[in-house]
């Protein structure tokens, strides 16, 4: 998919002019494909969301995984305290394939969640980027940055134990999709184009390429 503004665009702004931002919560029920739809009427979305759990079939060895990543929450924030408390699980097929807790103050790494530490050790394991329906245990709801690698690693599944709202005083995402309903230059981190062109050439070389990849 082509995502470059149009020519007579100046900057990247009005790709994103329309766009609007849910909690994940709703992002996690409704899915990438409706997220419009979710923000138009995020109320009603909040509504169906507890509806849409109560019919998934959950089974006593899906209680097993999440414990097991409630368990690695609490050694990664509270016995170890190697960041904070959260802990992931994945499993493809009826095996687990890692098990991981927040290594961001151990590791000094702002991406070292456990989501994205279990993702990263699965995906080695079975030598791929991608676990196609793997399912995702986390102790707690998923934040954009987590979500968004379990969307690239083709994550089947999510189940989360903590909701967003058990831990808002301690660990807030709002904050971020907030942000980013603002234009570039207004955000935290503002964001500006620079050189377009020069990496417009590099894209057309890549394009030309007969073993290219896609991922």
């Amino acid at each position: 998919m082509n995502l470059l503004p149009k020519e007579n665009d100046t900057s990247l702004d009005a790709l994103f002019a329309s766009a609007r931002v849910v909690h994940r919560r709703n992002f996690l029920t409704a899915g990438a494909a409706a997220l419009a739809a979710t923000c138009a009427a995020s109320g009603s979305a909040l509504a169906r969301a507890p509806q849409a759990a109560a019919s998934d079939t959950v089974t006593d060895q899906d209680r097993a995984y999440m414990t097991q990543a409630i368990d690695m929450m609490r050694k990664a924030g509270v016995v170890d305290k190697t960041g904070g408390p959260f802990g992931a699980v994945v499993v493809l097929n009826g095996d687990m394939l890692s098990s991981s807790g927040n290594s961001v103050l151990r590791d000094n790494d702002p991406s070292a969640h456990a989501e994205v530490n279990a993702i990263r050790a699965a995906c080695k394991k079975i030598a791929s980027p991608h676990i196609k329906g793997a399912t995702l245990f986390s102790s707690c709801e998923p934040c954009p940055m987590c979500y968004a690698t379990a969307y690239w690693a083709r994550v089947g599944k999510i189940y989360y134990a903590a909701a967003w709202t058990d831990y808002a005083d301690l660990f807030d995402d709002s904050n971020i999709s907030a942000d980013m309903k603002r234009p570039y230059a207004q955000r935290t981190v503002p964001v500006a184009q620079l050189m377009r062109g020069d990496a417009q050439k590099v894209w057309l070389e890549y394009r030309k390429m007969s073993d290219r990849t896609r991922y």
